[in-house]
């Protein structure tokens, strides 16, 4: 039930320029958020998204279900059993979007046999394509990332700079950010698909982030493992690792060679003083 290297750039195309047409239409109207029932917002335009999308994945892929964010639950869990699917944030920054800041995704991913096989992450604000398939290279706007990279080699996380999001954190964890962080500066996005993206990139150096959902992190944190990032949970599982399912996971990531400082100042402070 897998797809060749061909039909993954095609759909990858296909994708950006059918949501292209959609963010240059947009209008106030769009941007309008109501409430879903956990809490999370939705607008006019992620549903628009992801029904525009659907379109173009049925005309390449009929055969490969879809789980998608707005879709319901009992629907995502019927599709994620069948262990091969595409998996699909429309629109991966709503709060963002409806508030008129630029700094939103669409992001896919591609299981196949219960493991992730490729993503895609697209950028329609500055009309970046991230993208990995299977075993090739991970890309931005067809070019390798490995070409385009300007990692910062420090191995002292004193002069890293940091993408974290404090309110999801347990509260020392939090504090110790706040009060004792070990990196030179910080910054807070609110798209978990650009942030894994940036990560691999080489555009930060440190990650956190205490949970975000599978369709938020599958596509992008695929990318950032092809790039060496540490990719994972502040459990020190891989992010993901097997079985994946709808519960949420909280994200830990870094360049290569601050995985190991990182991770260990993250886990002398995520534990409760005695």
């Amino acid at each position: 039930m897998s797809i060749t290297a061909q039909t993954w750039q095609q759909l990858c195309q296909d994708i950006t320029i059918a949501t292209q047409d959609i963010f240059t239409q947009i209008n106030t109207d769009s941007r309008n958020a109501n409430y879903k029932s956990d809490g999370s917002l939705v607008t006019e335009t992620d549903l628009q998204l992801q029904q525009c999308i659907k379109t173009c994945l049925i005309a390449r892929c009929p055969h490969i279900p879809l789980l998608g964010e707005e879709m319901d639950e009992a629907e995502q869990i019927a599709v994620l059993a069948t262990g091969s699917c595409w998996i699909l944030d429309p629109l991966d920054g709503t709060s963002n979007f409806s508030h008129g800041i630029p700094f939103f995704s669409v992001s896919l991913a591609l299981m196949h046999q219960k493991e992730i096989i490729a993503g895609m992450v697209y950028d329609p604000n500055r009309d970046e394509l991230f993208s990995a398939f299977d075993t090739q290279e991970a890309m931005c706007n067809g070019i390798t990332l490995t070409s385009l990279i300007k990692r910062n080699d420090t191995t002292d996380l004193k002069r890293a700079i940091a993408v974290i999001d404090t309110k999801r954190l347990s509260r020392n964890l939090a504090c110790a950010i706040v009060t004792q962080h070990p990196y030179h500066s910080q910054r807070s996005f609110g798209s978990v698909a650009l942030d894994w993206c940036w990560l691999a990139a080489g555009r930060i150096d440190t990650y956190l982030h205490g949970k975000q959902k599978l369709w938020d992190f599958a596509a992008a944190a695929f990318i950032a493992q092809k790039m060496g990032c540490c990719t994972q949970t502040l459990t020190g599982e891989n992010i993901l690792a097997l079985p994946l399912n709808l519960m949420p996971r909280s994200a830990v990531g870094a360049q290569p060679q601050l995985a190991s400082a990182w991770t260990q100042w993250v886990a002398e402070h995520q534990e409760e003083p005695n």
